[in-house]
């Protein structure tokens, strides 16, 4: 695997990666990469960049550059958006298990669980997270849902009326895991999310 170029030691490479026939195909815009970049943006306090890919919702595309941006480019997290519901086309967890040594079910646990506040159809949502493994280096990949407002919405969780989290959101523990398998200490802006890691850690 090549090595990341880090600008700082604790610099996250992060992957940003849209699956879309139609916005591949230019038939409307593509919202969900801005949307994760915007998030990223407001919610690391710690320095990083982003390698983005807009793809087709292709099983053998998806994972090929699941792999390229993990094994070629080095990231430490690898944030995708669409293909995740029951249609025929959407592919995406099967493409994401396809390159996976480790499942995190927990994630999608809690995806659904934040959703089914809103919307009882997020019972069909497929999303997964898992750890892809090569000899000297480990990613976390998350499968996230397609709408921005809902990508914020699990990532972030849900807050009461007084700005107290009531649902946690998944990037809680995203630093922690990245940590544990190997990656670099990451910071967040805790009025957007808290990162937590246990007291021993």
């Amino acid at each position: 695997m090549t090595q990341p170029i880090r600008r700082t030691p604790n610099e996250l490479v992060v992957g940003l990666v849209s699956v879309s026939d139609r916005a591949t195909s230019g038939i409307y815009e593509d919202a969900g990469i801005p949307a994760l970049q915007t998030w990223l943006d407001g919610a690391l306090a710690s320095p990083w960049r982003a390698e983005a890919r807009l793809v087709h919702d292709d099983i053998d595309t998806i994972s090929a550059t699941l792999i390229a941006l993990v094994d070629g480019l080095g990231c430490d997290l690898v944030l995708t958006t669409g293909g995740t519901g029951p249609a025929r086309r959407d592919v995406t967890p099967e493409a994401t298990l396809a390159v996976a040594t480790k499942v995190m079910p927990g994630f999608g646990e809690q995806m659904r669980q934040i959703s089914l506040n809103f919307v009882p159809t997020a019972i069909l949502s497929r999303q997964i997270a898992v750890i892809r493994e090569t000899g000297d280096h480990a990613a976390l990949i998350i499968n996230l849902p397609g709408q921005p407002k809902s990508i914020q919405q699990t990532l972030e969780g849900l807050r009461n009326a007084s700005g107290e989290v009531k649902t946690p959101g998944i990037f809680a523990a995203v630093p922690y895991c990245i940590t544990l398998i190997g990656g670099p200490c990451i910071d967040t802006h805790a009025q957007v999310v808290q990162a937590y890691r246990p007291i021993t850690a």
